[in-house]
């Protein structure tokens, strides 16, 4: 168990390097400039909408954690999904004249991807 732990902890770390990078660069070809909702007057929707989403999941996790390693993935899945797919749609609806919205968009069809083939990418190392 503590080799399984040592071998995901630095596939983690790489992935959220990953991600950065992989940000920085959709974010220069898109042209777009990094804007927060928090700024605008969705500032509320996405408190209550974030915290409403992490609650619930929250609450279903202990029943979650009891079941196969396939629950678990289509339960993060279903995480992402929910909180990315959300994001998206207050960038698109508050960040008029901006396409921030894609950027979290590809991220989550990439993030997606990953947790469906987890498996396959933890048997590579």
């Amino acid at each position: 168990m503590g080799f399984l732990i040592l071998m995901i902890v630095p596939f983690i770390i790489v992935l959220i390097i990953l991600g950065f990078l992989l940000e920085i660069i959709i974010n220069k070809l898109l042209g777009v400039e990094k804007k927060k909702i928090s700024e605008t007057s969705g500032k509320k929707v996405d408190r209550w909408g974030r915290g409403i989403i992490l609650v619930i999941f929250l609450c279903t996790l202990p029943f979650v954690i009891t079941k196969d390693i396939n629950v678990m993935k289509w339960y993060w899945i279903l995480y992402l999904i929910l909180l990315l797919g959300f994001q998206s749609i207050l960038e698109w609806n508050y960040l008029k004249n901006s396409k921030q919205h894609v950027t979290t968009l590809i991220f989550l069809m990439l993030s997606v991807t990953i947790m469906y083939n987890i498996e396959y990418f933890l048997q590579l190392l």
